[in-house]
């Protein structure tokens, strides 16, 4: 992406703010003129005071100095608070839009990309945009208005030495160009390196118990260490880059401040330039060389900008591979059946993971889909609520291909509970009544009862109102599934999805959480996903996946007479 084309996007992320933007620029130039002012008065000072002797000059001269820092701050303060408030307001809006874009996106782009990477971008890179927009920009632009004015004081001062000095400034100038790329480079292997440092942190800290199980505290210790190295080696080049540059612009500045006092030295000691007009001229060519001389200090900061921007927007750029078509219709209430229609899907380029599968689900039966490994059974699951798309086929509801529907009205119509269960560092309350947010207390209690949990959930210290926390650490794996399944008893959706819902649990829980799916169960249309055959004898229906082909249907009495796949797998639990 280039400069261009980030300064354009940037420049619509600002244009809801540009009326502020416009005062702001009104008042810089106000400040701007009383910087040019401030070195225009050394002439009268010199000239008319010391050299003539002007009393009343004198009388006025300071106070019209108070009166220009006076009206001079209050314009300072006016334009740099708004335009800190836009920058603010800029990466408000940023954080918002790329929060809003994750989760707009499709379950494929999160299996492909590392947690940290997307914290790093959220966090990281929009803060060191912030470091641009809100104290970079401001400079620059601040610094610009300021260059205009003192360049028009030269110019009225002496147009000879005015032209002499723009013949360094643009050598002052020279280094930050030098160095921009670089520091743009640098700035980029630094944001990627922070992205796989928080990966690793993410990774470390949520796998705490598997890394002091297997005693790999020193490994994972060095893999952070080398990662935080990396990003010492890369922020101490930026460091010497940054160091090198002032110095540098320094020196060239300070060339070209020695030809002109030479210069204009000689056309005063000649008579044909007065002491004030020279130090006046020399004021304001100071005054010029600071603003230079600071952007070669900010430089790495904007570069860094720039570089997080180009992170930021790329992400903005990627497209949801699950998308409403135009005109998508609101689902009606489900009545009759669900039916997966000459269905192939694979995941990417790869094989197909689902091959011609054709398969009706009646309203009100409970359908249980086992199989081997690998077979295809969370996947065909997945595929109803369009986390993803078929290759070819269709999977209709009452008749309406999912793919003509809206999302909203098509997942508020299933309920899921997965094997892993997800859960928020909130109350108890806050995640049985996570998605339905105008439930009652009363609602609330009557989901956590039929789950099971309402017994356990009163003797916890704070009731509902206990935080759970992190994944629901602070709860047996049986209480929290029973959270979940509550959960869904509350959204009270007529299709649930079942995803090996108690294949993780011991048999104490796992007889706990059976009641609570029973009544989770009743009177809905569910597909359940099981591992444990023991679980799904009394299924209306049992389907059995092999390598991704439906192969086998029926009851469990049926398949077992078959002497098939679904024999096979009852045997190896049951030998065990």
């Amino acid at each position: 992406m280039t400069n261009k084309e980030i300064i354009a996007r940037l420049y619509r992320v600002l244009k809801p703010y540009s009326g502020k933007l416009v005062i702001a620029m009104v008042g810089m130039v106000i400040v701007a003129g009383f910087n040019a002012a401030q070195a225009y008065m050394v002439k009268p000072l010199l000239d008319e005071i010391f050299v003539n002797k002007d009393k009343t000059l004198l009388n006025i001269l300071p106070l019209a100095l108070l009166a220009l820092f006076l009206i001079k701050g209050i314009f300072y303060f006016i334009y740099s608070y708004l335009l800190e408030w836009v920058g603010q307001c800029v990466i408000r809006d940023l954080r918002n839009r790329l929060f809003a874009h994750l989760n707009r996106l499709s379950l494929s782009f999160f299996h492909n990309t590392p947690t940290g990477e997307l914290i790093s971008r959220i966090i990281n890179d929009v803060t060191l945009l912030q470091g641009a927009v809100s104290h970079a920009l401001i400079r620059i632009l601040r610094d610009f208005v300021s260059v205009a004015g003192l360049l028009v004081v030269i110019f009225v001062m002496d147009w000879r030495l005015a032209l002499m000095s723009m013949i360094f400034l643009p050598m002052a100038a020279a280094p930050i160009v030098i160095f921009g790329k670089k520091f743009r480079s640098i700035s980029t292997r630094y944001q990627k390196s922070i992205g796989e440092a928080t990966n690793i942190l993410h990774e470390t800290i949520g796998g705490a118990r598997i890394v002091k199980a297997f005693c790999m505290e020193k490994a994972e210790e060095k893999r952070f260490s080398d990662r935080v190295n990396h990003l010492f080696t890369t922020l101490m080049t930026e460091t010497k880059y940054r160091c090198l540059s002032h110095p540098m612009i320094e020196f060239m500045g300070g060339v070209g401040m020695a030809l002109i006092i030479w210069f204009g030295g000689m056309q005063v000691l000649k008579g044909t330039s007065t002491t004030g007009t020279f130090m006046s001229f020399l004021t304001a060519l100071i005054m010029l060389y600071e603003p230079v001389k600071g952007v070669s200090k900010i430089n790495s900061t904007i570069q860094s900008g720039m570089a997080s921007a180009t992170r930021i927007f790329s992400l903005l750029d990627i497209q949801p591979d699950i998308v409403e078509r135009p005109g998508a219709i609101e689902l009606p209430p489900f009545h009759d059946c669900i039916e997966y229609k000459n269905v192939v899907f694979s995941y990417g380029k790869d094989e197909p993971v689902l091959r011609d599968i054709n398969l009706r689900v009646k309203r009100g039966e409970v359908l249980a889909v086992v199989g081997p490994s690998g077979g295809g059974k969370t996947t065909l699951a997945n595929l109803l609520p369009r986390f993803h798309d078929v290759d070819k086929g269709a999977v209709l509801l009452d008749g309406h291909d999912i793919r003509d529907v809206t999302l909203h009205s098509l997942r508020s119509r299933i309920a899921l509970v997965t094997q892993q269960t997800i859960l928020f560092n909130d109350t108890v309350r806050g995640n049985i009544g996570y998605g339905s947010p105008d439930c009652s207390e009363e609602d609330i209690r009557r989901a956590a009862d039929a789950a099971f949990a309402l017994k356990f959930i009163e003797e916890l210290p704070e009731g509902f109102e206990t935080i759970i926390g992190e994944s629901g650490e602070r709860l047996s794996g049986g209480q929290r599934q029973r959270i979940s399944i509550a959960r869904a008893i509350l959204k009270d959706a007529p299709i649930l999805v079942l995803d090996e819902a108690t294949s993780a649990l011991d048999t104490e829980s796992e007889r706990k959480v059976q009641k609570a799916l029973e009544n989770l169960m009743e009177n809905r249309t569910t597909v359940v996903i099981a591992h444990r055959l023991s679980t799904i004898k009394n299924a209306d229906r049992i389907i059995v996946m092999q390598d991704g082909r439906l192969v086998e249907e029926g009851t469990h009495d049926k398949l077992l007479d078959r002497h098939g796949v679904y024999e096979g797998l009852h045997n190896m639990q049951y030998a065990q």
